[in-house]
């Protein structure tokens, strides 16, 4: 599509998607509306706007497919207690000594084998809060051991963000995250180093109501090895692309490994129950994706992406910059990892591999940057990290800016891995 909007529309329908977001609006209608308004004082008639939203949606869709197929799995790792399980293993292992890294680790492996960032609060809490309590830890030092671990996981995980950036990118899932590997690692260490820190200033007291927080969905926990079933079959399949030249796609690969998770820990029988329970998780995910392809066809089919590139170049910046900012700023628009890596890898993909930049690489460090600044008030992550830990909104707003180091660590990883030639 030819630009039509101008770029001060499409900045006004992203501001006016914020807005209505911070009012409580249901945040797909938000965006779909935000789109529309943008469309329109950007110089579009009311066909042209909706015919640039629709081709935006129409982008999202081989994308919600697959992020459909990926609640059987989410299902399943959650209904058998596999997630619980390996978190639970991971802790033991390392011990109270290592706490912060132990946490850390288990909400980005459990996050990085697809199990969403919001459910892995969820589920590694309960452990996390019982270590802080009999170790005398701050909550405040837990809570962003969890969260810094679950944003490692994010950019390794064959979940919604991930695939929309491969798509829009049009590289391979595995790849990608295989890319951010390294830069997940430091934002792991980083997290634990932080957390440490934080452990010694005073803070909120973990109490006994705080461990009545985490409720286990299966009354025994499977072994390991089952826990572990459901992820390994799913990488292997991803594996296989780079290994032996056979493509298994994520709509087939995600299915299996929750159909595998489920029969070895012996729940064959609730398989169907375990995958309605994993579409729950991720129906809400698919809406909003919809409702970010409107915007993001809005702003795509605009003068900003190219503007943007001009700015850059004025100020003497290297165009390479282009993937962490405009994955920085628009995860911080959208308060949404997958909204933002979603809107800004849409929108600049066109721009920044046009200009010589690998579409690998450029897709890393987009991701890497939607992690920095993605979790504000005014996002859906913000507030579901809070009830599961009970922190009130001042208290979860103060980690906010630990968070942010975190991401930067894991994207200024990216940007040198990118300049290395890595």
């Amino acid at each position: 599509m030819t630009v039509t909007f101008t770029t001060i529309g499409a900045l006004i329908g992203l501001v006016t998607a914020i807005a209505l977001i911070n009012l409580k609006v249901q945040p797909a209608y938000s965006l779909i509306l935000g789109a529309l308004i943008g469309g329109v004082i950007g110089g579009g008639g009311l066909d042209t706007t909706i015919a640039a939203m629709i081709t935006g949606c129409q982008g999202m869709v081989s994308a919600v497919l697959r992020i459909l197929t990926s609640g059987i799995l989410a299902g399943a790792l959650i209904m058998t207690g596999s997630a619980e399980k390996i978190a639970d293993e991971i802790v033991n292992r390392l011990g109270s000594k290592r706490a912060f890294l132990a946490i850390g680790l288990a909400a980005m492996i459990i996050c990085g084998v697809g199990v969403f960032i919001t459910v892995t609060v969820i589920t590694v809490a309960p452990i996390a809060l019982a270590i802080g309590k009999k170790a005398g830890f701050p909550k405040e030092a837990i809570v962003l051991a969890i969260i810094g671990g679950g944003k490692a996981g994010n950019i390794i995980s064959p979940n919604s963000n991930t695939i929309a950036v491969a798509e829009a990118f049009q590289v391979n899932l595995t790849s990608l995250m295989m890319k951010n590997m390294i830069p997940a690692i430091v934002a792991v260490l980083v997290t634990a180093l932080l957390a440490a820190l934080l452990s010694k200033k005073p803070g909120i007291a973990i109490t006994d109501a705080d461990l009545e927080h985490g409720t286990s969905h299966s009354t025994t926990l499977p072994s390991i090895w089952a826990a572990l079933s459901g992820p390994a079959v799913v990488i292997f399949l991803l594996a296989m692309r780079p290994l032996f030249q056979i493509t298994v796609d994520p709509l087939i690969a995600l299915p299996i490994g929750g159909v595998m998770c489920t029969i070895a820990c012996g729940h064959t029988r609730q398989f169907l129950k375990y995958a309605e329970f994993g579409l729950n998780k991720v129906m809400g995910v698919s809406i909003l994706l919809l409702g970010t392809g409107a915007i993001a066809g809005i702003i795509k089919a605009s003068s900003l992406p190219s503007d943007v590139l001009g700015w850059l170049q004025m100020m003497n910046l290297p165009t390479f910059l282009l993937a962490p900012v405009s994955g920085i700023l628009m995860a911080a628009a959208t308060a949404s990892t997958t909204a933002g890596s979603t809107v800004a890898s849409q929108t600049f993909a066109g721009v920044l591999t046009g200009v010589g930049i690998s579409a690998l690489s450029a897709g890393a460090m987009v991701h890497c940057g939607a992690i920095v600044i993605d979790s504000l008030p005014h996002g859906s992550f913000f507030h579901a990290s809070c009830e599961p830990v009970n922190l009130t909104i001042k208290q979860r707003t103060k980690l906010i800016g630990y968070e942010a180091i975190i991401g930067l660590s894991a994207t200024l990883t990216a940007v040198l891995l990118y300049l290395s030639g890595h």
